[in-house]
């Protein structure tokens, strides 16, 4: 219950619209709660004297209390609807605000189908229990004890007879909240692992079909469907059962007041107005108890998507601007770039990547990381712009630990082209200037020209062609270019190349590398070599072997006295004249 009362925080701010909700219902409710006295009145008065003008009036009064309520109902689901849905708006920004706070080990941790969940089927549980269940609760609580009142002012005998059926509706609720709430977390949480195999499937849609994989991806599909299926049915079988009890205790009763109301008439205890009056108030509690299976339902999947939501939101980004974290500028800064010391393990393997690495890349310097498959030259390579942080040891920047300065800074100043780039469902402008959003048309058509990707002013609307979801319609070589265009225009102090030149041809890598050449002049680049083609944009290059820097050179005098980075050349030739 704690994280669903923790919801109070995005209640706050429409506390005022909650309070003039709340009054709304009360006077709905005592409209309600008039009419049958009313009509109690229009028995025993007119109908039994044959007033007809007695009649017209009273007739009239019990108009108005409809009228009223109904308009007082219109008002304050209204304003319910606005209140949920702002809560959820509210909720949903500050989950995607907090993933982009959350460092990418986390990323790669945590499946997307699963924050998609909770960014959606989680939020609109919230939202209906912000909008219906909460207010419901308090109203039917409200009429439950009015209209007890009344039945025991009426005739107290059989007033205590529908009170005393609270006692097993309540030992029926707890019983059937215990078990809901299990229920709706299991619920919830396959409805995640559906929606994360259908976004696998989707991103990952040429590979199926390259595969024919298709039969094997809608089986495993189904398979998880079928699971939330029998999930979601043994849920409503639970609720089913509930909701029949709670359907039946109130007719049982009903049965019980309309044989004593009838002897008690017959007695002379009651008037026939009031057991009209009584069963018609009676009648007005079927809906609440009806509605305490739903609300409780409503409660149970709130509370278990509040549960999963504050799982996200209680996560503390473990990258972070340090207290007194100063903003590096880019005018002063040189780019001069050290390792120190430097060790690295991904969280929850046990594993160190890099162990005790030591690596110097002089200003203007443009250094290759030569290593073979798998040795953590892209690790290497995450650490400068904090894409993670360093276990032990520092990286420095102009002598300044990167994780002094803040991370927006730093992050104008360091700017990466991976080999696997993303591209976004935007234009290729706003693909292009998403590092830097003042860029001006001759910026951009620079750094088109340095990543060899005039191709875009092909494309049908030039550079306004929105570009499809992960950039798919275009060729992978094209999506490198603009990914290295991105980076580029940035214009950095540091510039981090993990090969993003892979997926071009021999020419057009040639065109890049001597526009690229031109462009690294004032820039320090550290760039991780995956072929050794790439190594001709070097000034040095750094071998990576067990973890550290084994040997530091240019590539000629490497080739002379390093047999390990020969071979590692030799096998990145041979990778690439296999693939070719």
């Amino acid at each position: 219950m704690s994280n669903l009362w923790r919801l109070r925080e995005y209640l706050r701010p429409y506390a005022g619209r909650m309070a003039a909700m709340l009054v709304l219902a009360v006077f709905a409710s005592l409209a309600a709660l008039a009419t049958p006295r009313m009509i109690q009145a229009v028995i025993d008065g007119p109908v039994t004297r044959a007033d007809d003008d007695g009649l017209w009036w009273l007739a009239a009064a019990i108009l108005a209390l409809g009228v009223a309520e109904a308009f007082l109902v219109w008002l304050r689901r209204y304003i319910q609807a606005t209140v949920a849905l702002g809560v959820e708006a509210d909720m949903r920004r500050d989950i995607y605000a907090h993933v982009q706070k959350l460092h990418a080990g986390f990323h790669d941790r945590f499946q997307t189908g699963q924050l998609l969940s909770r960014a959606t089927g989680d939020l609109g549980r919230i939202r209906r229990f912000a909008a219906w269940g909460m207010i419901f609760l308090v109203i039917n609580v409200f009429t439950y004890v009015a209209v007890i009142a009344q039945l025991l002012q009426i005739y107290w005998p059989l007033g205590l007879v529908v009170a005393a059926s609270a006692v097993p509706l309540f030992f029926l609720s707890r019983s059937f909240a215990r078990g809901y709430i299990r229920a709706s977390r299991a619920e919830q949480d396959q409805a995640g692992e559906v929606a994360n195999t259908a976004e696998e499937t989707a991103q990952g849609i040429r590979v199926v079909k390259a595969f024919g994989r298709s039969r094997h991806v809608i089986e495993r599909f189904e398979g998880e469907a079928a699971k939330l299926r029998d999930i979601s049915v043994g849920k409503v079988r639970m609720l089913s059962k509930s909701w029949s009890m709670f359907d039946a205790i109130p007719n049982l009763v009903l049965a019980a007041v309309l044989i004593g109301g009838s002897i008690a008439v017959a007695a002379g205890a009651m008037t026939i107005g009031e057991l009209v009056a009584f069963v018609t108030l009676q009648l007005m509690l079927v809906w609440p108890i009806e509605a305490l299976g739903w609300i409780i339902a409503n409660g149970n999947e709130a509370m278990t998507a509040a549960d999963r939501i504050f799982d996200v939101l209680d996560t503390e980004p473990a990258i972070v601007d340090r207290p007194g974290a100063t903003d590096l500028d880019r005018a002063d800064a040189k780019g001069h770039l050290r390792f120190e010391g430097v060790r690295f393990g991904y969280e929850g393997t046990g594993k160190e990547i890099l162990t005790g690495l030591d690596l110097d890349v002089r200003p203007g310097e443009t250094l290759a990381i030569a290593g073979v498959t798998g040795c953590g030259k892209t690790t290497l390579l995450s650490l400068a712009p904090r894409l993670y942080d360093v276990t032990e040891g520092r990286v420095t920047i102009d002598g300044r630990d990167v994780r002094d300065l803040t991370l927006s800074s730093l992050r104008r100043n360091v700017a990466t082209a991976f080999e696997d780039p993303t591209l976004f469902s935007m234009s290729v402008r706003e693909n292009l200037t998403l590092g830097r959003e003042d860029a001006t048309e001759a910026d951009i058509e620079e750094a088109l020209q340095v990543a060899q990707a005039e191709f875009v002013y092909d494309l049908p609307w030039g550079l306004d062609t929105r570009i499809g979801e992960q950039g798919l319609s275009l060729s992978g070589g094209q999506r490198q270019r603009l990914a290295l265009a991105r980076a580029v225009i940035v214009k950095p102090a540091v510039l981090i190349l993990d090969d993003p030149l892979s997926a071009l041809d021999v020419h057009t890598e040639e065109l890049v590398e001597r526009a690229l050449a031109s462009v690294l002049k004032g820039t320090t680049a550290l760039v991780a070599v995956h072929r050794p083609s790439t190594v001709a944009l070097a000034d040095r290059v750094a071998l990576l072997q067990d973890g550290t820097i084994v040997a530091v050179g240019t590539h000629s005098e490497l080739l002379e006295s390093t047999p390990a980075y020969r071979a590692v050349l030799s096998a990145e030739a041979d990778t690439v004249g296999a693939a070719a």
